[in-house]
């Protein structure tokens, strides 16, 4: 005779306050009482026979067969909310929702996402951006692209390309009055610079370059984003740090220039994020593929102008 299944409220509420370890954050998530939640894990204890919290003076704590049994209940959870995803969305299995940063969408991946919608018109794929790391359980999320250096909990990164640091700037920068020779005439120039993470590149460069970090300049001019950054230098603003994946297409178009040879090599990269421990359907897989093929094709390097 099969064992009867304990209850499901129960098993919410022990899954929200074990994560939490806090009955009072297990309530607030699950918008009941914590008296609620007190008496529905008192019922599945008794249900299975067994103590899942102990009290240590006025924190929370599992026992042994809790901690054992938690995972399997999470992971069953998972199941059910992946099935009722696949079963209220008959689109499901051919859109294909991709998250990444506003500036490589902008500059890198839209201009090649025909290709992959040519190999494979029945996907339709839709792009959100965001800086933030994807919630996979949360979020309807397929895929996201994301700068790091690979380590992020409970998801599968694979690497994709690097980047380099290296200035860009206008081709009509290197005419005129003040044409940019070497890295010292950048003290003649405004500096196009990112916040959000970037602030040390400028500085990290005018060092490699054996210039003082703080080396006089006509102006500074920041933006949020990086894709507004190489605008500001392509329209002739000023002198901006690009990164291979932001510039390579500009400068192989002709909009910007590498005036310099000096490129400061970044630890970090680009990375496919996707769901620890799914089966990849085959619209992500697809796109793997296909994004993992583009990554690995050799975009315009530097080459700094020829005098």
């Amino acid at each position: 005779m099969a064992a009867r299944l304990p209850s499901l409220n129960g098993l919410r509420a022990f899954e929200a306050a074990a994560r939490h370890l806090s009955f009072t954050r297990a309530a607030a998530e699950l918008n009941v009482t914590q008296t609620a939640i007190s008496h529905q894990i008192k019922r599945l204890e008794d249900e299975l026979g067994l103590r899942l919290f102990v009290r240590q003076n006025r924190s929370l704590a599992l026992t042994p067969q809790a901690r054992d049994y938690l995972p399997l209940v999470r992971a069953a959870f998972d199941d059910l909310r992946l099935a009722t995803e696949r079963l209220v969305r008959k689109d499901n299995a051919k859109v294909l929702t991709v998250s990444t940063i506003a500036s490589l969408a902008a500059k890198w991946l839209l201009p090649r996402l025909s290709a992959f919608q040519q190999d494979h018109p029945g996907i339709d794929v839709r792009i959100a951006t965001s800086r933030s790391l994807v919630d996979f359980r949360k979020q309807d999320v397929d895929a996201a692209i994301r700068y790091g250096r690979g380590h992020w909990p409970g998801v599968r990164a694979e690497w994709l390309m690097a980047d380099e640091v290296f200035p860009v700037c206008s081709p009509a920068l290197l005419q005129g009055d003040r044409p940019l020779r070497c890295p010292k005439d950048l003290a003649h120039h405004t500096l196009l610079h990112t916040t959000g993470g970037y602030e040390d590149d400028w500085p990290l460069w005018l060092t490699a370059a054996g210039l003082p970090a703080g080396m006089p300049r006509r102006a500074e001019l920041g933006f949020d984003m990086i894709f507004m950054t190489i605008q500001a230098a392509i329209d002739g603003v000023g002198v901006a740090l690009g990164r291979t994946a932001y510039v390579q297409d500009d400068i192989a178009k002709g909009r910007l220039v590498a005036p310099f040879e000096m490129v400061l090599p970044s630890d970090a990269g680009f990375y496919l994020v996707t769901p620890e421990g799914r089966t990849d359907p085959p619209k992500l897989k697809a796109f793997r593929l296909w994004l993992k093929s583009a990554a690995q094709q050799k975009g315009a390097s530097p080459n700094p102008v020829q005098r």
